[in-house]
């Protein structure tokens, strides 16, 4: 059998939503409306509709991130507080998962049909496993949502029972505070057996939106003969001790409906997962199933960002490009104190590229879109291999 190579490309936000739009009056930055999304979006399409035209026998997937469109809901519900309650951050990335996910694959099927491309994308809201025990539930560091100043952001914190942290001054030395939330590590992925599913049928899954929506896995606690489940909002779920599990299941093909995380409840929680160790944790787990069913596979991550891959001294006359590094190699740097990859952009890419090579991942590129042929050879973006 021949090998089979899938190819994962994890989508920063700013690649549906685009960045530096300024009205055309004021010169100030504007926010993005529904159109220039769209148009972004299919700008990306055309780029990975190239992709997939030029390596036809390839498999496909693709995720994205969602910091803007998930600022974008939260500041709705800050200015509509009076009349609307707040959504919840699980409910966030539920939504943007299936509004990102509709505009990515329409317009990319769209652009496939045009090139007489029979290939078929397909949204897939997915949820994603933490652990309730990550130390980032009781210190939280991902920055959510607008500025405030430190008087209202401690009033928020006193009221609505937020966690929050100085962001920055401003040019006038004054502190900016913003809401910070948990961003534990992924671990699972519920919907794996689907996404398989999917990239069986030939059909390019759109998923771990945003990280995913995170989840926990909900411990059972006795309740007379039954076992009870109790998820968010006073619901409950009530088993029979002991009962079997299982039943009236129709599974996927072959071993795909085994999935260990198939007979947990889940529950969900106010979190954001970072989307590129999501991706390659997905990878991972793909690549794990396809060798327990004897198949051979090749999986690579790309992550496309706005800068042409990961480099030392960023933005300094001794600029260096990283363009080919060990996994070793790449760790080594990652790891060095002060890390020279900020936290807040290709810190987090560097470790979810370390993190797919380390656990069998066959290569990990970063890159722009535009660039992706240069990056396969060498001459262009990070590639960081075995």
């Amino acid at each position: 059998m021949a090998k089979k190579r899938l190819r994962i490309f994890a989508f920063g936000g700013n690649e549906v939503a685009p960045v530096g739009v300024k009205d055309p009056k004021t010169g100030k930055e504007i926010v993005p409306d529904i159109a220039l999304q769209w148009q972004k979006t299919v700008q990306t399409c055309k780029l990975v509709a190239d992709i997939i035209e030029k390596y036809p026998d390839d498999l496909y997937i693709m995720t994205h991130g969602n910091g803007p469109q998930v600022g974008n809901i939260l500041l709705r519900a800050e200015y509509s507080r009076p009349i609307l309650p707040s959504l919840p951050l699980d409910v966030c990335g539920a939504d943007t998962q299936g509004a990102m996910g509709f505009m990515l694959s329409n317009l990319l099927c769209n652009e496939l049909r045009m090139r007489g491309i029979q290939r078929l994308a397909s949204a897939l809201v997915t949820q994603v496993v933490v652990d309730k025990d990550d130390p980032d539930f009781k210190s939280p560091s991902k920055y959510v949502g607008p500025t405030y100043g430190k008087d209202e952001a401690l009033s928020r914190k006193e009221k609505d029972g937020w966690a929050v942290k100085c962001y920055k001054k401003d040019a006038a030395g004054v502190e900016l505070w913003r809401r910070v939330v948990p961003s534990p590590v992924p671990i699972d992925i519920v919907e794996l057996p689907a996404v398989e599913a999917l990239l069986q049928a030939g059909i390019i899954p759109v998923t771990v939106g945003g990280g995913g929506i995170p989840v926990n896995a909900v411990k059972p606690k006795a309740s007379g003969s039954d076992e009870a489940y109790e998820v968010n909002y006073g619901i409950s779920f009530k088993k029979p001790k002991g009962a079997p599990s299982g039943k009236g299941g129709h599974p996927p093909s072959g071993d795909l409906g085994s999935h260990a995380q198939a007979e947990k409840v889940y529950s969900g929680v106010e979190a954001v997962i970072d989307k590129d160790l999501a991706s390659a944790l997905l990878g991972n787990l793909l690549l794990k199933g396809a060798k327990a069913r004897g198949e051979d596979r090749e999986v690579t991550l790309t992550i496309f960002t706005g800068e042409d891959g990961a480099k030392l001294n960023y933005q300094k006359p001794d600029q260096v490009d990283l363009r080919k590094l060990t996994v070793k190699e790449a760790a080594e740097i990652y790891n060095r104190k002060p890390c020279p990859f900020p936290a807040g952009s290709m810190g987090p890419k560097i470790k979810a590229a370390i993190k797919f090579i380390e656990d069998g991942g066959h290569a990990a590129y970063i890159s722009k879109t535009e660039l992706f042929d240069k990056t396969l050879a060498g001459t262009a973006g990070t590639t960081i291999i075995p």
